[in-house]
């Protein structure tokens, strides 16, 4: 799978990849990933790629011809690339979200600054859009890693062991029970004893009633998804 990121900032994402188990991923070849920066689009003789917004408001928006021509020159390598815009006005990031999109072979993330990008673009290019909670953040480059940190990690053989997916939060529509590690006593705290008495199948029961607690007090209202 490949990772492409159409960004101003190229340098707030590639750090993230050299460490890990993505940088063990980009190694073996299971992941990559590439950069756009829209600057190199631009027609404007200063390089700029934002403008006030029409009919007034504080901020400046990303333009449409700089996008236009960077997402045309990515489509024409690869009509298959999948547009995902990162935006506080879209619909919840989730889990299964992430499952699904490993099954892609590009996915583009295409980052907003300032106050956003000119809204023709996204209806132009968009494949889906995507919030990654209620909050505003001063650009898309975060949401865009931690999307696709989510999504690599449910690509085959990105993880050591395949099974970790499987006890994971959100799998089964719960929260991940708590784990421990030795000693079993720390500070006087305790490990569950349960867990010390090699019964897997009372342990295995004991973490989804535990899970069961962790949701119901964490997500109160969670529906099914």
């Amino acid at each position: 799978m490949k990772f492409t990121f159409v960004t101003l900032f190229p340098n707030l994402i590639e750090p993230y990849f050299h460490d890990s188990i993505l940088k063990r991923a980009i190694d073996s070849n299971f992941i990559s990933y590439e950069f756009y920066n829209p600057r190199d689009f631009t027609t404007n003789k200063h390089k700029k790629v934002d403008d006030q917004m029409v009919g007034g408001g504080a901020g400046m928006l990303l333009t449409c011809q700089p996008l236009f021509d960077c997402l045309n020159e990515i489509k024409s390598k690869d009509s298959n690339a999948y547009i995902i815009f990162p935006l506080a006005a879209a619909k919840p990031f989730r889990q299964n979200d992430a499952k699904r999109l490993a099954k892609k072979e590009n996915i583009v993330f295409v980052s907003g600054r300032y106050e956003g990008i000119d809204e023709r673009v996204i209806e132009k290019y968009a494949n889906e859009v995507f919030s990654i909670g209620e909050f505003v953040l001063t650009g898309g480059e975060l949401p865009s890693l931690v999307m696709a940190d989510a999504i690599a990690r449910n690509v085959k053989s990105v993880l050591g062991n395949a099974d970790s997916l499987d006890v994971e939060s959100y799998e089964n529509n719960l929260l991940e029970a708590p784990s421990f590690t030795k000693p079993e006593i720390f500070q006087k705290l305790s490990v569950v004893k349960e867990f010390l008495k090699g019964n897997h199948s009372k342990i295995s029961d004991l973490k989804i009633q535990m899970s069961k607690c962790k949701t119901k007090y964490y997500r109160p209202n969670k529906e099914k998804r």
